[in-house]
């Protein structure tokens, strides 16, 4: 397998080609859009967050969901209105409840094992991105919650992250401008943040210098695969396109799950959609006014990175309303009026709403692994952690077709009397630790 296409060119799709032609792959990015990072990976909260990994199945979540559900303003949303496709998410993320411990000392060590590539990629590429390695804190306005944050840091330290309770007084040693009355809090000085529509198109762009093929504006009609390959045809700017490859990993956001069914897997991601808002710093005391440690407000479930001079993204909110991309007014109010409480002294005349379907798995886990052909695989479903995991599960990807593409080789060049014992070429899944 030395030919392989990459359908997305999100965060995982990006970083996984980037993966596989530093292994010396030839490789193809399939994207609709017409540049990299315009969908979901273009306006996140900006954190590159191993603290935040926390999964969230759990009896708490399940309890907050049903006192916010007739909640127009509330952080979790959920359409009430049923489908099949909703109800099997839920029953699978009850399911998944008894996993809650172990996922998320998993998810910390994935997390961390990411951030040590991202930045030697970013530092070997020269790539720019508005970074800032001056930690995360998040904090709590009640003991209930602080209690059960200092529970989760055990957990965290499983994992092999350390963070640090701090008090209200040394919250606002770390982060002066915040304004409010606070329990207390944890900061976890590893962490940091930037902007990943920059991270990812500068990637793309490095990628392109190692031989990635980036086809943009490619609209994908069907992927079929065969004995002796992977096909996938389409239109782009209304001309048919008819592509062959040895191998596929399919990156491909929510659309993920209906790519995975027509090649006879199933992949059970829903689009949960997330909200941003981008205050533009028009002013030097708006500018001053505006954090620079990155945060994490429990209570609301926002998070807030300051991008360069003149830019501060807030985003949060957990919407399940099926794919749609509708930005609505009433879920972006809070968004705002969280900056006017927190930070009163930011001008926000200029603001940019934004709204992104993150792809969720039930057990809040990525699915990276192989598909039932031994010629498919799939780096996928990585929910609100995509930038924080993308660049650990490119490189678990990318070592898994390496694995196969070595069986290949060796069942193809050992002598005919032998190939009986050849390595299983069947598509059987494997679990690698860090993933579901």
């Amino acid at each position: 397998m030395r030919s392989i296409a990459v359908i997305g060119a999100g965060i995982t799709g990006v970083t996984t080609a980037y993966a596989l032609a530093k292994r010396g792959y030839k490789v193809t990015i399939f994207d609709k859009n017409r540049y990299a990072a315009m969908e979901t990976s273009f306006a996140n909260g900006g954190q590159l967050s191993a603290s935040n990994a926390e999964v969230w199945n759990h009896w708490s979540t399940v309890f907050k969901g049903l006192k916010w559900m007739l909640k127009g303003n509330a952080p979790l949303l959920i359409n009430p209105k049923p489908s099949w496709h909703k109800i099997s998410w839920f029953l699978e993320f009850m399911a998944a409840i008894p996993q809650y411990r172990n996922n998320t000392i998993q998810t910390a060590r994935l997390a961390i094992a990411a951030r040590d590539h991202l930045f030697a990629w970013a530092s070997r590429e020269g790539i720019e991105f508005d970074a800032r390695q001056e930690g995360i804190l998040h904090f709590y306005r009640d003991k209930g919650a602080y209690d059960h944050a200092a529970t989760v840091s055990e957990l965290l330290a499983k994992g092999g992250l350390k963070r640090r309770p701090v008090t209200p007084e040394e919250m606002r040693a770390i982060e002066p401008t915040l304004k409010g009355d606070y329990y207390g809090g944890f900061y976890t000085p590893s962490d940091s943040s930037g902007d990943i529509h920059k991270f990812t198109q500068g990637l793309a762009d490095a990628g392109a210098r190692c031989g990635v093929q980036n086809l943009f504006e490619h609209q994908i009609q069907t992927v079929k695969e065969s004995g002796d390959g992977v096909r996938i045809s389409g239109t782009c700017r209304q001309i048919a396109f008819d592509y062959s490859f040895d191998g596929l990993v399919v990156c491909a956001g929510i659309v993920s799950r209906s790519i995975a069914a027509s090649l006879g897997d199933r992949l059970n991601v829903y689009p949960v959609k997330g909200y941003s808002i981008t205050v533009n710093l028009l002013d030097l005391s708006s500018q001053a006014a505006a954090p620079t440690v990155s945060l994490l407000d429990d209570a609301t479930k926002l998070v807030a990175s300051r991008l360069g001079v003149d830019r501060f993204r807030v985003a949060g909110s957990a919407e399940f309303n099926g794919a749609n991309n509708d930005i609505r007014a009433d879920r972006i109010r809070p968004l705002l009026d969280w900056v006017h409480g927190c930070f009163p002294e930011i001008n926000t005349r200029s603001v940019v709403p934004w709204a992104g379907l993150r792809p969720m798995m039930p057990n809040l886990m990525p699915r990276v692994g192989p598909g039932k052909s031994p010629r498919v695989f799939y780096n996928t479903g990585h929910g609100h952690l995509g930038w924080t995991l993308s660049a650990a599960t490119a490189e678990l990807v990318a070592g898994m077709v390496d694995q196969r593409a070595r069986a290949v080789r060796t069942f193809v060049d050992i002598p005919v009397a032998s190939k009986a014992k050849s390595p299983d070429m069947g598509g059987g899944r494997a679990k690698p630790d860090l993933v579901s």
